[in-house]
């Protein structure tokens, strides 16, 4: 189908961008990748009032580091994200997981920042930006502020963005010697969504584990964090035997779906099974 008629704005700068944002009316969207946005458009389940296409605001674009955090621009595709040396050396969990994002041609328009902000529970990234404790910067008409991922997810396809707010950049912390992360994945056909996803960091201290974070995909209508396994690995030795048991309470908290791929205590079997399959492989078992 083709899309309804909508007024175009595409700005060169942030400052830009929140003015269009502002003047577009009472229906605005903005476009990053477009790779979520154009098919319901499509569809003509969503018709906005304006457009206002990103893709010419070059300062969203990038990784940088700041001090013992990575900042990387919303705007930054999922194959610059796979190519980039920070990413590479600090972000290995954020590369796993952009590995398993659809297929290379949606990787080259679809962006980091737009998919975290289309919130999408069974999307690979906000769980990984959940599991590493990112911060989301936010600009708006009041200037900018600073969201933690434990508040910016608020229900399905839902976030912490204001009306006339803009996400721009996304601070994660730097993972260096110590950490191990593993991204494990299960969907039932290549480049799906995921049925379920868990994301792992694990810094071991000699043959100790001193600290765990876990991230789980589509186990609710938010990415969630599997504390009860995150606090039953603090201070264990490393073997598998703790990393079973340990994993055994993922699914502890969650909420997950009954839909035609799988049914809740399905998903919950599989965030246990795919929760030790990722701590061992982080664990360096």
């Amino acid at each position: 189908m083709i899309p309804a008629p909508f007024a175009y704005a595409r700005p060169t700068t942030v400052e830009e961008a929140l003015q269009a944002i502002a003047d577009g009316g009472e229906d605005v969207k903005v476009l990053a990748g477009g790779q979520s946005l154009i098919p319901v458009m499509r569809l003509r389940l969503a018709a906005p009032e304006t457009l206002v296409d990103l893709t010419r605001v070059t300062e969203l674009r990038g990784v940088r580091e700041d001090g013992e955090m990575l900042v990387i621009g919303a705007m930054t595709t999922h194959a610059d994200v796979l190519t980039d040396p920070l990413l590479a050396q600090y972000g290995q969990l954020i590369v796993q997981a952009t590995e398993t994002v659809a297929d290379r041609q949606v990787r080259r328009r679809g962006t980091f920042g737009g998919a975290l902000a289309h919130a999408d529970p069974a999307g690979d990234l906000p769980a990984v930006a959940l599991a590493l404790d990112a911060e989301f910067v936010l600009a708006g008409p009041g200037g900018r502020r600073t969201v933690p991922a434990a508040e910016f997810f608020v229900d399905y396809l839902t976030t912490a963005l204001e009306e006339g707010e803009l996400l721009v950049e996304i601070r994660v912390p730097k993972l260096g010697e110590g950490w191990g992360v593993r991204y494990e994945k299960f969907n039932r056909v290549a480049q799906a969504w995921s049925i379920v996803a868990v994301a792992a960091a694990v810094r071991r201290e000699g043959g100790r584990i001193a600290e765990a974070r876990i991230g789980l995909t589509n186990m609710g209508p938010t990415p969630l964090r599997a504390s009860a396994t995150e606090a039953a690995l603090v201070g264990v030795d490393v073997s598998m035997e703790t990393v079973t048991a340990a994993a055994a309470q993922a699914a502890e908290g969650t909420s997950p779906s009954n839909d035609l791929n799988a049914q809740a205590d399905y998903r919950q079997h599989l965030a246990q099974v795919l929760t030790r399959r990722a701590l061992a492989a982080a664990a360096g078992l």
